[in-house]
């Protein structure tokens, strides 16, 4: 099994992994929801 040690480690770069992949993508869905409204929504 895995060690809770090592993995606290690594904390701070999984934490910075997800903000590095997490915020663009939100950032694209939203974009994609406001290209909706206005092709769908008038």
């Amino acid at each position: 099994m895995a060690d809770d040690r090592a993995l606290a480690g690594n904390t701070p770069l999984m934490i910075l992994a997800w903000t590095w992949v997490g915020l663009p993508f939100a950032y694209g869905v939203y974009e994609l929801f406001q290209k909706l409204t206005q092709l769908f929504g008038g």
